[in-house]
């Protein structure tokens, strides 16, 4: 039995996303991540207009009258969130921590789905896969899946990015939508990525806080990796120490994003201190225009 106090955040997100879904993104969501093909409906005479290399040549030998093939979009897609459940995720010096952002964002994408009747499944990940919940449809699946992003208690606290990877691509035969979901403070997975870019659909979705990107100047500070537990003292007042973190991150930054680009890999960029809304539908408009 969950906590009340459990019960209702979940809520809390389940309106706030449902709405962002139904006013906002459900529209670009269908336009943008097609089915998988086109599929045989029935035969119908020709018309003038029609495209003939849609010709039925063995119904028309058989009537002897030209007849087309007839087809509807298979639309019915996979939708599969992999999300980063590492102890950074549990940083956050803004609005909230990259962890709660990841669940609102895991809740706009699996309702954008089902609403378009697609099914959704989870692997959850740090430097082995710690749950795998296999793609359902209907809201009281997606509800499932924020209670376990939000509350998920993982065993291990590092990241692995090829891990969660390797295990996609062995329960997810089919050709699948993926949105990787993490802070990407890893390295070594460009190969893995490429891979399964080329058999399904993938968007890398990165979180970052903005002190991760550049320090205050509040003098002496401890910092700590959450996933090593090293710790460091360090002094904020030091313009060279800012300036050292500032370009330190900068070049790790300019690593990612040059990594996503050689392997063709779409990618979006989500900060704490300010909405993902805009990010998103930034990415979706993008998007709509190469596939139009």
């Amino acid at each position: 039995m969950l906590p009340k106090e459990i019960l209702r955040k979940v809520r809390r997100i389940e309106i706030r996303t449902k709405k962002l879904v139904n006013d906002v993104f459900s529209g670009e969501y269908h336009s943008i991540f097609k089915g998988r093909g086109m599929e045989f409906e029935e035969v119908r005479e020709y018309q003038p207009g029609d495209d003939i290399r849609i010709i039925d040549w063995n119904v028309t030998a058989r009537y002897g009258f030209p007849y087309v093939k007839k087809f509807k979009e298979e639309r019915e897609l996979t939708v599969m969130l992999l999300v980063d459940a590492s102890s950074s995720g549990e940083f956050g010096t803004a609005l909230r921590m990259k962890g709660e952002i990841a669940a609102e964002l895991c809740s706009v994408l699996a309702f954008s789905a089902i609403k378009n009747n697609d099914r959704v499944g989870m692997i959850i990940f740090t430097d082995r896969v710690e749950k795998y919940i296999p793609p359902k449809k209907g809201s009281s699946h997606v509800l499932r899946l924020i209670r376990e992003v939000l509350y998920f208690k993982p065993q291990h606290h590092r990241t692995d990015i090829n891990c969660a990877l390797d295990f996609l691509g062995r329960v997810i035969k089919r050709r699948c939508v993926v949105f990787l979901v993490s802070d990407f403070l890893s390295s070594g997975f460009e190969k893995k990525f490429s891979v399964a870019n080329k058999k399904h659909d993938v968007v890398a979705i990165k979180i970052a806080d903005p002190r991760e990107i550049e320090l205050p100047n509040v003098g002496f500070i401890e910092l700590e990796d959450t996933e090593t537990g090293e710790q460091v003292v360090i002094d904020t007042q030091s313009a060279a120490v800012r300036k050292d973190f500032q370009n330190y991150a900068s070049r790790e930054q300019v690593k990612l994003d040059k990594g996503f680009r050689s392997i063709d890999l779409d990618h979006v960029y989500i900060f704490t201190d300010r909405s993902y809304v805009e990010p998103l539908m930034i990415f979706f408009k993008l998007r709509a225009r190469r596939f139009r």
